[in-house]
């Protein structure tokens, strides 16, 4: 593995757990103390690693090329009737993971844009990596797909019928387990991939000012 494939990968994983804290400070916030009395409010990444969502499948997407990142960490848990906001307690939760994301990638690219006479090509090359990584985790947790934080963004925003009917196609999605839940991701990848990568890469570009990243 090549040391470039290697950074990638631990900024996703890094990332990946960041994201997942997010959501668990996020309901903290709203008065939900579960992510904290189970631990899960830290960096330190072994309580939060999944070996299939951590490690194995972004591996096999890295060196498969794959044009989108799938990964997940073990979700940080929260119990929504704690929310002190009922109404938008969970919007804001799944919103948090997401957001984290954005904010690294706006951060890191304005560190490229910026600093490009203050630091190496080597360290502003793996600084851009840091922010393909996290505008791909943005775009990918934003996709309507259950149990995705965009399907959970999309319950809440829509009218209360429509919200009530795509809750059941969420819990329908969710009961057929784990194999169903790839194919439905794979064929909705099959369909918007192309728009997925160029999406990113303009999004990539804007922030560093530079081409989008092999």
């Amino acid at each position: 593995m090549d040391p470039a494939t290697l950074f990638f990968l631990i900024v996703l994983i890094l990332s990946i757990i960041v994201h997942e804290v997010a959501h668990g400070f996020a309901a903290e916030m709203l008065g939900d103390p579960t992510a904290r009395l189970q631990g899960r409010l830290t960096l330190n990444p072994i309580p939060h690693i999944d070996p299939i969502g951590s490690v194995v499948l972004p591996v096999l997407l890295v060196f498969t090329g794959s044009p989108f990142l799938f990964g997940w960490a073990k979700p940080v848990p929260y119990n929504p009737y704690n929310l002190r906001n009922q109404r938008w307690g969970e919007a804001i939760v799944a919103a948090a993971g997401p957001g984290v994301n954005i904010v690294l990638a706006l951060i890191f690219g304005l560190l490229v844009r910026l600093g490009g006479g203050a630091f190496t090509p080597v360290f502003l090359f793996l600084v851009a990596i840091v922010v393909k990584v996290n505008i791909l985790l943005a775009l990918f947790n934003l996709l309507p797909i259950p149990p995705l934080d965009g399907s959970k963004l999309l319950k809440t925003l829509l009218p209360y019928r429509a919200g009530a009917a795509f809750q059941r196609f969420e819990s329908s999605i969710a009961s057929q387990g784990f194999i169903v839940l790839f194919l439905v991701f794979f064929l909705f990848m099959s369909v918007v991939g192309q728009v997925f990568e160029t999406l990113a890469g303009l999004f990539f570009t804007a922030l560093t000012g530079l081409p989008p990243l092999g």
